[in-house]
């Protein structure tokens, strides 16, 4: 505030705006309302302060508006580490029963959901598995379910895994976890399930990683009868390279390995942070794959759950939507819905799964914080001939079942290096809030502190002029109550002698109540009514000045 100059100033009250012009840190209302009459001088200074708000609640606007469209920026980094966690590998038989396993009590219940097959063809198709057929007076089982069936006939890790190196030191299948998916019986390398720690890496390139020799059992393939959509033509298995976090999808998003071939994937970690709504649109709570039909208690627990994934959020949206479709879920799925049965597979699960994929139905959006693994692949014919036969001896196995079933797989860090993919504001309030006191002080000249001057002359206005009212009109009330009072006593009123109470004698009368009327012209009051003896009845004695 600029100091008060003149008396004439220290005269007016705080909310005259002259005032308020005068000491205001604000540009220019000093030479609009300042002492002297109207000119053209001030009409130009007017003009100019109204042209400088006007500009700068525009300015405003525009950053509020821009501020309020949510704009965000992608930056993309590469940082460097010492030490890098192991991404977890799953890895499947592209078969997914052997041949070996399957009973005449698996075709019965399984046979036309899983492999087309009619009733009558079950003989002709147990021989072709070089298996004799059913028994005369053969009674399937009452019931059935089909994780047994994948689990017992699925592909044996113990049987598949030949050789196994994690950074050179051997590893074997209990290193791996068994997992269900759509392919069947898989295995997951560096799952970091029930709290097994994870593995983690030191170097990059070929050696610091998963080595991996697998055969793959051709001789457990199941024939092909009839084309149909899960029926499998290749040979090989599948592999996906994933974060712990997040189930595998290996039936999608798995790659090919063949038999004869090493393979070698080189891998480099990404990590994603996206920007939760309204600058972006990632989500981090999950979904239950659980299908209420009717809504849960609110004051219940919730159940703990997983931490939000892309493709956790997809598996659990098929879930919900075969569990609604066909009472009930398919192996793979989590939830605490019952496993289909062979026929629900065939009528109503794998139909319903196959819909929703075209449709795509299931709106995901991405996760907030994300890892993904960025991989380059190149392959090897194996063995070759100077190897066949060391390898034949090795193995116990022939050079040419070796060439038709083996594969070699090598999973590495290109360097223990990862990009960074981050969604950032492009617009924080912080900078909001410059650029508007830029503009503040550029148009108009003013501070946050100016705001606050014109607030506390809105207060001194409010106080002055509304509250300044109702105090006078009140005022004015009690003034003419007192008039009428003290024109009541003068028609009353008998000189009495004087008392020693003061300079001013006593007014005493007998026809008033017993009330103390105080003149205005003394000061201060007494504290209590002087009385005196006047007849039989007190008087009451008024302050006053001798007639």
């Amino acid at each position: 505030m600029k100091p008060t100059s003149g008396p004439e100033e220290a005269r007016r009250p705080a909310s005259d705006i002259r005032v308020f012009a005068s000491n205001c840190s604000m540009h220019g209302l000093g030479h609009v309302f300042g002492p002297g009459s109207l000119s053209l001088r001030r009409g130009m200074w007017a003009a100019a302060v109204v042209l400088s708000v006007a500009t700068f609640l525009y300015q405003v606007a525009e950053r509020v508006r821009y501020y309020r469209e949510f704009h965000h920026q992608t930056a993309l980094d590469e940082r460097e580490s010492h030490r890098l966690v192991f991404p977890a590998v799953t890895l499947c038989n592209i078969n997914p029963l052997r041949r070996s396993r399957l009973t005449p009590n698996d075709l019965h219940w399984a046979g036309s959901a899983l492999l087309g097959l009619d009733p009558a063809e079950h003989p002709a198709f147990l021989r072709a598995l070089g298996r004799p057929p059913a028994p005369p007076g053969f009674m399937p089982s009452p019931t059935f379910d089909m994780a047994q069936l994948y689990a017992r006939a699925g592909h044996s890790l113990d049987d598949m895994l030949l050789d196994c190196r994690f950074r050179g030191e051997p590893c074997g299948p209990e290193n791996f976890t068994t997992i269900f998916t759509r392919m069947g019986k898989c295995y997951t390398f560096n799952s970091g399930a029930d709290g097994a720690e994870l593995l983690t890496t030191t170097r990059g390139g070929m050696g610091n990683g998963l080595d991996i020799m697998l055969d793959v059992q051709q001789e457990e393939y199941l024939p092909v009868w009839r084309d149909n959509e899960e029926t499998p033509f290749e040979v090989g298995i599948r592999v996906q390279i994933h974060s712990q976090e997040e189930p595998p999808i290996i039936d999608q998003l798995g790659l090919g390995v063949s038999p004869g071939y090493q393979t070698f994937v080189s891998c480099q970690q990404q990590q994603l942070s996206f920007l939760p709504p309204p600058w972006g649109d990632c989500s981090s709570a999950s979904l239950n794959p659980n299908y209420e039909p009717e809504p849960s208690d609110p004051l219940s627990s919730p159940s703990p759950s997983l931490p939000y994934t892309l493709m956790g959020c997809r598996l659990a949206c098929e879930t919900r939507y075969v569990a609604r479709k066909c009472g009930c879920r398919m192996m793979y799925m989590p939830g605490d819905a019952p496993v289909c049965s062979p026929q629900q597979y065939k009528n109503c699960a794998h139909p319903a799964i196959d819909a929703m994929l075209r449709k795509d139905s299931c709106a995901c959006p991405n996760p907030c914080a994300s890892t993904r693994y960025a991989k380059e692949l190149s392959m090897v014919r194996i063995p070759s001939r100077a190897a066949a036969r060391f390898l034949a001896r090795k193995l116990n196995r022939s050079e040419a079942y070796i060439a038709e079933n083996v594969l070699a797989l090598d999973i590495f860090f290109e360097a223990l290096n990862y990009e960074t993919v981050e969604q950032k504001k492009a617009y924080e309030m912080s900078e909001l809030l410059g650029d508007i006191g830029g503009q503040m002080g550029l148009f108009i000249g003013a501070s946050l502190l100016t705001i606050l001057e014109i607030l506390d002359y809105l207060c001194e206005v409010f106080r002055d002029k509304v509250l300044g009212y109702f105090w006078n009109r009140r005022h004015s009330q009690r003034h003419s109550s007192t008039n009428l009072l003290q024109e009541g006593l003068g028609s009353h009123r008998t000189q009495v002698p004087h008392l020693s109470l003061g300079p001013s004698p006593l007014l005493c009368s007998e026809d008033l109540p017993p009330l103390l009327v105080l003149s205005p012209r003394l000061s201060p009051p007494p504290t209590a009514p002087a009385t005196l003896s006047h007849g039989s009845r007190p008087a009451v004695c008024v302050l006053g000045a001798p007639p």
